[in-house]
């Protein structure tokens, strides 16, 4: 049976029930927003108590679990994970780390900054990337000088590529930074194998179906930093912190802190609603990568960070008409950059026909980074 986790009130926590395999009924919980212009189609997102899968002492736990993640990645592409595995301190240390890098002085951050899709390592300033749906070149330039995100990132990639070196800020500036990122970029990527054997079950496949597929750890480790930005900046037309977007690889682990402002469009009426901070939770979500693998069955779902709910701004910064700084910290995951994605027999049949050309990782990745970024 799977376990449940009782939350606040103010987390608008409830149980919906959902079908089995067989048809039984069980139920799990979901976060559930009203749709202002559809009263009628509650926006939920799983959340799922991801230990039953870890420790499941039977293949029938595990595969409740895994179509209950399944089932939240076609309905909607993102689901809240509790039990996931990786220590409340451990995400703390990583977020002390990020907040000492993004305070060194502005030439000192510049010294290892970003400067080649291929790479996407380093640390790119506020202003620079300006993430979009559009690959029109000139569409993307308009929208980064009219609205360009407000937020600055540090990029880190595997230690060991051949090819791609991170860049690291000196030992003295900031202690211990290097080897925090390193263990967590590890961490990440066990989390992130074990929910793909998930997913794998979920869809029909053997357990083991993608391990081959994503065991060179090509993955991104993004650090973000929002700064305080003036209230009536981001209530501009098309200016968000992070401009609507969905994510290039296959996975998406998502760490926020108690600040919010992460929203996610309703496929059903293209609304954006939050998806607020839940104390222990990974968010995690679709790429585009596992949605084409998948013939479009799960869902990459558009989402965008905008200026937190007025209850998470203090007094003080209403009346400078500032908002909080936030931070968060993703781990996109990404199937291995010589990979083919292309979409599995299981998810083509006459109704619904292969939607996608072949593409590999690499291509498909340095492309939609080299659209975003100036």
């Amino acid at each position: 049976m799977l376990r449940t986790k009782v939350l606040p009130r103010c987390y608008l926590s409830l149980l919906v029930p959902t079908r089995g395999l067989r048809g039984t009924a069980r139920w799990k919980h979901s976060t559930s927003f009203e749709d202002a212009h559809n009263v009628g189609a509650p926006f939920r997102i799983p959340l799922i108590d991801f230990s039953a899968f870890r420790t499941a002492s039977s293949p029938s736990e595990r595969r409740r679990v895994a179509d209950d993640i399944v089932d939240g990645f076609k309905e909607v592409g993102f689901i809240y994970l509790t039990g996931h595995g990786i220590r409340p301190d451990v995400i703390e240390n990583v977020y002390k780390k990020s907040a000492e890098f993004f305070l060194l002085p502005q030439h000192i951050k510049d010294q290892v900054a970003w400067d080649d899709p291929r790479a996407n390592r380093g640390y790119v300033k506020v202003g620079r990337e300006r993430v979009t749906q559009s690959s029109d070149a000139e569409e993307i330039a308009a929208l980064r000088k009219k609205a360009p995100d407000t937020k600055e990132t540090m990029e880190i990639g595997r230690d060991w590529d051949p090819v791609w070196r991170n860049k690291w800020p000196e030992v003295a500036d900031v202690p211990g930074f290097k080897d925090t990122m390193l263990q967590f970029f590890r961490t990440c990527h066990e989390l992130h194998t074990v929910v793909m054997r998930s997913i794998a079950l979920g869809l029909d496949l053997q357990e083991d179906f993608f391990e081959d597929k994503i065991d060179q750890q090509s993955h991104n480790l993004r650090l973000l930093s929002y700064p305080p930005v003036p209230v009536r900046l981001l209530s501009e037309e098309g200016q968000t912190r992070a401009g609507a977007h969905s994510d290039y690889g296959t996975l998406t682990l998502l760490f926020q802190d108690s600040v919010g402002g992460l929203e996610v469009q309703n496929p059903r009426t293209q609304h954006f609603q939050p998806a607020p901070p839940i104390p222990g939770t990974v968010v995690v979500n679709t790429g585009d990568l596992l949605a084409r693998w998948s013939n479009d069955t799960l869902r990459s779902t558009l989402h965008r960070v905008v200026a937190p709910s007025t209850t998470k701004i203090s007094n003080s910064d209403i009346r400078e008409g500032m908002t909080p700084a936030r931070q968060s910290i993703a781990f996109f995951c990404n199937p291995n950059f010589d990979a083919v994605i292309e979409s599995l027999p299981a998810c083509v049949s006459a109704s619904k026909p292969n939607i996608y050309a072949p593409v590999t990782t690499e291509q498909y990745i340095v492309r939609r980074l080299a659209e975003t970024y100036d």
